[in-house]
């Protein structure tokens, strides 16, 4: 092998090296990117967007803040939903109450880059359709959520009034 020869197969090596090296590092910031766990703050606010499905009026809406096996064990109704036919008909029973949510205290796990829960207690304020009269309900709460396709998903939903007064 010749002097020069020598010196082209060490820069053709090296060339590859660093190819390969600066591939790798794209590969894991790209990585890293996508499996960021998020804050509690992000994963609070996921009852927001929640919140604002409802004030839609529109049971398809707020059935599309969960997931397609969701399992919701809701405040106002003693069924167990565990399918979107389901959870849409409760919503379009629960959204005749023209319902207006705010949290009072809220506790944030997050577990993983896809994975959290957020529990605690909120209070919703219903209107009876036919009378118009106002009712305060404060219920304890917990959203499991799973981050599904790049989307955080609701996969359980579980939401029961105060036992006490």
């Amino acid at each position: 092998m010749t002097r020069t020869t020598r010196i082209r197969a060490a820069l053709v090596t090296a060339t590859a090296l660093a190819t390969a090296a600066t591939v790798t590092v794209g590969v894991s910031a790209a990585g890293t990117e996508t499996s960021r766990k998020p804050t509690k703050k992000e994963i609070a606010a996921l009852f927001d967007g929640w919140n604002a499905a409802l004030r839609t009026g529109d049971a398809d809406t707020v059935a599309d803040r969960y997931a397609k096996d969701a399992v919701l064990l809701p405040t106002v109704s003693n069924k167990i939903r565990t399918d979107r036919a389901g959870i849409v008909d409760y919503f379009e029973h629960f959204l005749e109450n023209k319902p207006a949510g705010h949290k009072i205290r809220t506790v944030v796990n997050v577990l993983d880059s896809d994975s959290a829960v957020d529990t605690g207690v909120y209070a919703f304020t219903l209107t009876d359709p036919r009378t118009g009269e106002k009712r305060v309900v404060e219920a304890r709460y917990t959203y499991a959520y799973e981050k599904r396709d790049g989307r955080w998903k609701i996969v359980n939903h579980h939401s029961s009034a105060m036992p006490e007064s």
